[in-house]
């Protein structure tokens, strides 16, 4: 995902950062049978393993809904007032307004 800023808004959307966020949380769904990966973070092999692995045991079980969560974060850009107050906050050492 690349970051990007919609000037009207003076808001940035792109990927959570904050300390213990997941970059993603990994799944899969067998569509012959409805079976469904342990769920992995950050990180996809332990799910393909488990697909391969089922197909493995299950032949005809060859179709899977692959899934990825992902968060995001609305930061105030340039010029968007919380900016600044977001700013002195964090120089207090206080959290700022969005993460309430």
């Amino acid at each position: 995902m690349t970051r990007s800023v919609i000037k009207a808004a003076e808001w940035s959307l792109g990927p959570e950062t904050a300390e213990g966020s997941p970059q993603g949380i990994y799944s899969a769904l067998c569509m012959a049978c409805g079976a469904e990966a342990p769920a992995s973070d950050n990180d996809p092999a332990p799910v393909e393993l488990w697909a391969l692995r089922h197909t493995g045991m299950n032949p005809d079980h060859r179709q899977y809904k692959a899934m990825v969560e992902t968060y995001w974060r609305v930061s105030p850009a340039e010029g968007n007032p919380y900016r600044e107050i977001d700013l002195v906050a964090q120089s207090l050492g206080y959290p700022s307004a969005g993460d309430a």
